[in-house]
């Protein structure tokens, strides 16, 4: 009995604690767009057909609960987008799930991964101020700690100032944004002239050159990854929109090599020792395994082995001949760069044709893999109704008669030709009706009986 009554407990505390986290998401509807105006949302545009909606919903509950515990202003709500097709619309959503936060007038986008951690970072980092101050040496230190990459504003108010704000509200979806004087730097900071706008990563600095460096925008975007990366599939998504190539190392991690390690280490060595020749073109990292690389060239690429992508273009490069020293692995990322390297792949209408192909056997092998019944069933019950259809086609009588051929033989004829036709065939319809035992008849009369000529010639 008292286990039952435990039980019974159990399940109304863990009720009331679900009903707790859902109060914290608030279903919206069209009244939304009205109410929305004076609060920073969180918003999760959904369908309720959506397989990755479905997977995103327990996530999205503890969103809501996080952002709630630790007191951020931010309100979390889900839209179904095909109820309210309009509003959805008018917000920009194109696909399912789509994750938008609301701040006033502006609309960002998330496209991050989908896990509770990087969502609320995302939320708390939007929702604040697109310029954080770093009043002290201290909270210099304690934010270099804490993350990998850190842009900062030094000096007072300058155009530079007003370009710095304009590109932290535009790309605060990416990364944080910081002023602060000069003093709270170490000493062994020196910067040639202020304003500067300074970003702190991989071990050291680097500052923006208006001359050199073309728009704060741009840099800011290409500076906004270390200069080597473990390189995933949504990374190098990313990767894609600072419009640099990606050289990466491939190899199985899980598997470790001499080889393996030797290319990472000379791609890492790159990425340090040759920041200034090929930063501004070249993003570094390593991949482990090639199965993502193999369904993006379409190809087959060995492990380990280096390979420089394009995604701008899908065009990828393959060194000539096996990577063993530093000067190799530097002369074909120049070959590269100065476009004398053999590409490969590329977005023309062959590739696409190609890519269609592509998808279409990798989607068919993953179902038969996943569930061989649910593949026979869906492709070989289409393909069996096409056969048939097929058969019967090919296997079917004629349906010209020989009425329809005399007709097309009557085709063309004189009206005189048509009557000594038609007296051809009474003639012969005459010669049928008479019979076989009739004409044999005449002819055993003819023999018996011979001609009154005949009989006086005898």
């Amino acid at each position: 009995m008292a286990v039952v009554k435990a039980s019974l407990l159990y399940g109304v505390i863990a009720a009331f604690l679900s009903s707790a986290v859902l109060a914290y998401v608030e279903d919206l509807d069209d009244t939304f767009k009205d109410t929305r105006v004076n609060d920073i949302w969180l918003v999760d545009f959904y369908a309720p057909w959506c397989g990755y909606c479905k997977k995103l919903e327990p996530v999205w509950y503890d969103v809501g609960a996080e952002l709630k515990r630790s007191g951020s202003p931010v309100r979390v709500g889900k839209m179904d987008a095909t109820a309210y097709s309009g509003m959805a619309s008018e917000f920009g959503v194109r696909g399912y799930p789509t994750i938008k936060l609301l701040k006033g007038d502006l609309a960002y986008n998330y496209k991050g991964p989908r896990t509770k951690d990087d969502i609320v970072e995302f939320a708390n980092r939007v929702a604040g101020p697109a310029v954080r101050a770093l009043p002290s040496k201290q909270m210099f230190e304690h934010m270099l700690k804490r993350h990998d990459v850190l842009f900062v504003y030094v000096g007072g108010e300058s155009p530079l100032k007003e370009k710095y704000s304009d590109v932290a509200a535009e790309l605060i979806v990416y990364t944080y944004f910081f002023s602060a004087s000069e003093e709270v730097f170490p000493e062994s900071v020196t910067l040639p002239e202020l304003p500067a706008v300074v970003v702190f990563k991989d071990g050291g600095y680097f500052t923006y050159d208006e001359y050199e460096d073309a728009s704060l925008s741009s840099w800011v975007n290409k500076e906004r990854f270390q200069g080597y990366l473990q390189i995933d599939g949504f990374t190098l998504y990313e990767l894609g929109e600072t419009g640099k190539l990606v050289a990466i190392a491939v190899i199985d991690e899980k598997d470790p090599t001499e080889e393996s390690g030797r290319l990472k280490t000379l791609i890492q060595r790159v990425a340090k020792e040759y920041r200034e020749h090929f930063n501004r073109d070249f993003q570094f990292g390593h991949m482990d395994g090639n199965d993502y690389i193999n369904s993006l060239i379409m190809g087959e690429v060995t492990v380990p082995s280096v390979i420089i992508l394009n995604t701008s273009n899908e065009q990828y490069f393959l060194p000539g001949e096996p990577i063993e020293t530093m000067e190799q692995l530097v002369q074909f990322i120049t070959s590269v760069l100065n476009g004398s390297a053999q590409a490969y792949g590329g977005d023309g209408i062959i590739q696409r044709i190609k890519r269609v192909a592509f998808d279409a056997r990798s989607t068919i092998m993953s179902v038969f893999r996943s569930s061989p019944l649910l593949g026979c069933f869906l492709f070989g019950l289409p393909l069996g109704v096409i056969s048939l259809m097929c058969y019967g086609i090919c296997t079917a009588e004629s349906d010209d008669g020989p009425d329809d051929i005399d007709a097309l033989k009557r085709e063309g004829l004189t009206d005189e030709e048509e009557e000594e036709e038609d007296e051809e065939e009474e003639r012969q319809r005459a010669a049928e009706l008479e019979g076989p035992d009739e004409e044999d008849d005449d002819a055993g009369e003819d023999v018996g009986e011979k001609d009154p000529e005949e009989k006086k010639t005898d």
